[in-house]
């Protein structure tokens, strides 16, 4: 099993931002995350996925574009979505599978 499998398969919920350095949309949405972060503190966890550095990883998982968010919940793909999203909306994507 890889590192990236075992971590989404953790019983808490686990946001993946799959983003590129490059990439204006996904400069913006550090911050948003790190609000996000400090909200949930322990209850999720925040993982980034470069893609330029895990194309590999971004191809198994049908990454198109940047950003793209993923929640999982016990390792299974609850929610994604692709471009910015505004933290009271991923707050309550969250909630609703934490």
């Amino acid at each position: 099993m890889s590192k990236f499998s075992e971590i989404i398969n953790q019983e808490k919920p686990v946001l993946v931002d799959f983003f590129a350095e490059w990439c204006g949309p996904c400069k913006m949405m550090s911050p948003v995350l790190k609000q996000v972060k400090d909200e949930f503190k322990d209850k999720i966890s925040i993982i980034k996925i470069d893609v330029d550095k895990n194309q590999s990883l971004a191809a198994k998982y049908q990454v198109k574009g940047v950003p793209t968010l993923v929640l999982y919940k016990a390792g299974k793909q609850v929610w994604r979505q692709s471009g910015m999203v505004q933290k009271t909306d991923l707050v309550a994507v969250i909630n609703n599978f934490s």
